[in-house]
């Protein structure tokens, strides 16, 4: 088994398709995706409708991002943060559906009760956010603010778990995961210039893929070397 996350994807279904087809992930593997699937990108109904498919061929655990939540307060007629939401990529997100009246209920359903605010797999030393966890609380007490909004130089690490964090939201311009002592951010810019990563944490490696098709693999010590 292995135990897969791939970082925010925003809308870049090339990537994606093109990170799955070289990770393959199976039915004993867990991926773990952290959230970010809409916004910016030109395609977020299709890594929506390809998050769905994907349920069947692996087992999937799928967190929302600030991105997530902002799209489904949207499509249940919240309309306070709609211009805030078309200003930081939710007009490419319209254009994917053709508008707000074309969105399926199964992708609302999916931003309403399909995603997860935090994921600690039982007997491993790692967890998964989106976005960040105050060092000195529990996952299920994390605020909501914190787990979608807050970016992984906020807390002061480690956690209180002694786990290691793996996390999104923190867009890495460089292409490059950061890496720190108790905290690793595997947003690596992928609808700018950057890639989209997938982390396999039992093999430490970085698998990337950009809208231009193209693969790289990155070791741990590599990237750890970089930083």
């Amino acid at each position: 088994m292995r135990l897969l996350a791939i970082g925010d994807i925003h809308g870049c279904l090339t990537a994606f398709d093109t990170l799955l087809a070289e990770v393959r992930p199976g039915k004993d593997d867990v991926l773990v995706t952290l959230g970010d699937y809409v916004d910016r990108g030109p395609d977020s109904r299709g890594v929506i409708d390809r998050l769905l498919r994907l349920r069947e061929e692996t087992m999937l655990v799928t967190l929302l991002g600030n991105h997530d939540a902002l799209f489904r307060e949207v499509l249940e007629g919240n309309s306070d943060n709609l211009r805030g939401w078309l200003s930081v990529g939710g007009i490419q997100t319209l254009d994917s559906y053709g508008g707000k009246s074309d969105v399926p209920e199964s992708h609302l359903e999916f931003l309403r009760s399909g995603c997860r605010l935090w994921y600690e797999p039982e007997g491993e030393n790692v967890f998964f956010v989106h976005g960040s966890a105050f060092p000195n609380l529990p996952l299920a007490a994390q605020p909501e603010e914190w787990l979608l909004w807050k970016r992984i130089h906020d807390a002061q690490w480690p956690h209180e778990s002694g786990k290691t964090m793996i996390c999104g939201h923190t867009a890495q311009r460089s292409g490059t995961p950061l890496i720190l002592p108790s905290a690793i951010c595997i947003d690596t810019w992928v609808f700018g210039e950057g890639w989209l990563t997938c982390y396999d944490i039992h093999g430490g490696t970085f698998t990337q893929s950009n809208q231009n098709g193209e693969l790289r693999q990155l070791s741990f010590d590599e990237v750890n070397g970089a930083e």
